[in-house]
């Protein structure tokens, strides 16, 4: 069956250093993301943005890329042809108090930063203007994190690890991005529902990520790649590979290992 969509996060996989479409892992310049791109484009398949920036970052990099489609907040939307579904469930998106503002207006963040003193904080400045999801950078335990959650009430949010990050933190060897989202919200299920809307088959799909969060989309598409700097990075993204029977790590990091994946993707 012939590939027809290619999910792909941002940071760390399409991009490389400096979060550059046209940079390797090690900054230098690169067309390997465009060369795979234009594969795409000449097989016909649709490459989809799956990431945890804001709406309009996002919007702009499918832009650029030349897609109408795109996923954004950590799977809390996606847009097809600028219609936007939401998947934020009993959290209504409503312009004068969005779903930040509601998750704000009962303390939970400031819930999170009492608890995790020190190893939490808002990831500056990226943490502006979004909508659905609030964003922290850190080294926290998520289960523990959640559980704290449950335990105060707010079981119906959940805190979700977004991978490493180059951007460094006092007294922690390696951050991450952690999202605070409605406790349904993933990419995992903003994948299966973009793919539902095009009429995809699992078959026809694959994905290529470099996170935890990422890997959970496995069980929505045919194949998932990681690039080879995720579990460089992060030891328990390798970890995670044992738990899905379709997934392949790459020799290539970052917009190199994205290459990799669509050209053998592209071949069967």
């Amino acid at each position: 069956m012939r590939l027809r969509c290619a999910y792909t996060d941002l940071d760390g996989t399409l991009l490389g250093l400096g979060a550059s479409l046209f940079t390797n892992h090690e900054g230098n310049f690169s067309m390997m993301q465009a060369r795979a791109l234009e594969a795409c484009s000449r097989a016909g398949v649709e490459v989809v943005i799956m990431s945890g920036r804001r709406r309009v970052q996002v919007h702009e990099d499918a832009r650029i890329i030349g897609q109408s489609s795109f996923i954004f907040e950590a799977g809390a939307a996606f847009s097809i042809d600028q219609e936007l579904t939401v998947l934020t469930g009993e959290f209504d998106l409503d312009p004068e108090r969005t779903v930040v503002r509601q998750i704000s207006d009962r303390g939970v963040p400031e819930l999170l930063f009492e608890s995790f003193d020190g190893r939490l904080e808002f990831h500056e400045p990226w943490h502006l203007e979004r909508e659905m999801s609030h964003l922290f950078r850190g080294e926290v335990e998520t289960a523990e994190a959640n559980r704290v959650l449950e335990e105060n009430g707010h079981g119906d949010l959940r805190l979700l690890d977004n991978g490493a990050i180059t951007r460094p933190m006092e007294g922690i060897e390696t951050a991450h991005c952690y999202h605070l989202v409605p406790k349904g919200v993933s990419k995992a299920g903003a994948v299966a529902a973009h793919a539902r809307a095009r009429g995809y088959a699992r078959e026809e799909t694959i994905a290529i990520g470099d996170s935890v969060e990422d890997l959970q989309v496995a069980p929505s598409v045919g194949r998932f790649f990681v690039v080879a700097n995720g579990p460089e990075r992060d030891p328990g993204v390798k970890e995670a590979m044992c738990d899905y029977g379709n997934v392949s790590l790459t020799e290539g990091s970052n917009g190199e290992g994205f290459y990799e994946a669509v050209v053998t993707s592209l071949m069967f």
